[in-house]
């Protein structure tokens, strides 16, 4: 092998999570660097079929197939292509190459330094003090390579949020015209949803609070509507439903009381963001949904992926606190003690702090959901900073 200069492209792995987590996110990065930056992009991805539930034209049993110019490759041992080296190699979230892979690194390394990579592993996002020290540090390898860590945040001393340059400006246009949510409800087989009624979207893990917060809607001055998909956020509800989720199909309704149940179809990316931005309050989960949330500009729970010995509860307190600087100190402490009790699992606690979002309340969490992305942007998304850090390295 000669000592040329490296590919162009960048390859990304992303192993798949809890169904749409992990790949969620990688799949949106690898898009924006695709699209935005006009740089070619492999995605290696070991589960195609769960893969294929954000992006339903992708063919589960496909070895290689591009969308939106992103090469998607099915990564198996072995890899159903040669893997060349590109400019760029990102392992998301902490994903354990292949040894093949490992091994021309290795060569590449002793025989043709300028064809190495830049090595990183993309992190998860967290809003912890201690990211800014580690963000952007190399750990040396037992080949001799250096890998970086990439850490995502919400400061300019960390790696940026995910977002597209054109984001803010379509929610702003879909959500100026109050015809595009109900159009995008009747898309998706809901009925009976009227403009004046509250929609919440849930996509939660399993929780007691659930059933909680839908006992009080039922009881509501005004008509609720949940909007849930198929999945674990109705594994908590089975006493709600007429039969097995099994048996549920999308644009079924389920009525207790003045709150209607709406099982919703799967739906892809770009779906999804739309109906963050046509709810009124959005509970989500693990990273992807928990930004897009937050790009939404609509008040939300975050449903934190449960961790060993409730450090998943540091994590969400440092997030809690970042949100709520802006927030007059009442209403910050209803959202943030809302959102703990969800997290908890504090049936009677999660109704209480419900209920303290009066109208009244619930206006000012608007206006600051509204302001906060703007903010926690930080005037540079994650793939801006992700290319430039490329570039310094």
């Amino acid at each position: 092998m000669t000592n040329t200069p490296r590919s162009n492209h960048w390859d990304i792995f992303c192993t798949v999570v809890d169904n749409y987590g992990d790949i969620g996110v990688t799949w949106r990065l690898a898009k924006q660097i695709a699209n935005e930056y006009q740089i070619p992009v492999n995605l290696w991805v070991d589960d195609l079929a769960s893969f294929s539930h954000i992006l339903p034209t992708l063919e589960p049993l496909k070895a290689t197939q591009t969308f939106n110019g992103v090469n998607i490759i099915h990564w198996k041992e072995p890899l159903p292509v040669a893997f060349v080296a590109g400019s760029v190699l990102i392992e998301a979230f902490a994903c354990e190459l292949l040894e093949q892979v490992k091994a021309q690194l290795a060569y590449l390394h002793q025989n043709a330094p300028k064809s190495v990579p830049v090595w990183l592993n993309l992190e998860y996002l967290s809003a912890e003090d201690w990211v800014e020290g580690c963000h952007g540090l190399p750990s040396l390898q037992a080949n001799g390579l250096k890998k970086y860590f990439y850490f995502p945040g919400f400061s300019a001393k960390t790696g940026g949020l995910i977002c597209e340059q054109n984001l803010f400006a379509e929610r702003d246009a879909w959500q100026a015209d109050t015809a595009n949510k109900l159009q995008l409800f009747t898309d998706l087989g809901l009925k009976g949803i009227e403009a004046k009624d509250t929609v919440i979207s849930v996509f939660s893990y399993e929780t007691e609070a659930l059933p909680a917060l839908c006992e009080l809607w039922q009881q509501s001055v005004e008509k609720i509507h949940a909007l849930i998909p198929k999945g674990r956020s109705l594994n908590s509800l089975t006493h709600l439903l007429p039969c097995e989720i099994a048996a549920l199909v999308p644009g079924q309704q389920i009525n207790h009381g003045n709150l209607t149940l709406h099982i919703l179809p799967m739906t892809d990316q770009q779906g999804f963001d739309r109906l963050l931005w046509s709810c009124d309050f959005n509970i989500v989960r693990g990273e992807d949904s928990f930004l897009r949330a937050q790009w939404a500009a609509k008040p939300f729970i975050w449903h934190i992926y449960p961790q060993e010995d409730d450090y998943h509860l540091v994590k969400l307190e440092a997030f809690l606190k970042l949100y709520c600087d802006n927030l007059p100190p009442k209403i910050a402490c209803y959202w943030s003690e809302l959102n703990l009790a969800f997290n908890q699992a504090q049936q009677l606690a999660v109704s209480l702090h419900w209920q303290n979002l009066n109208p009244v309340n619930l206006s000012l969490l608007h206006h600051h959901a509204k302001q906060w992305p703007i903010n926690a942007l930080n005037a540079a998304d994650l793939a801006t900073r992700l290319v430039q850090f490329v570039k310094n390295s």
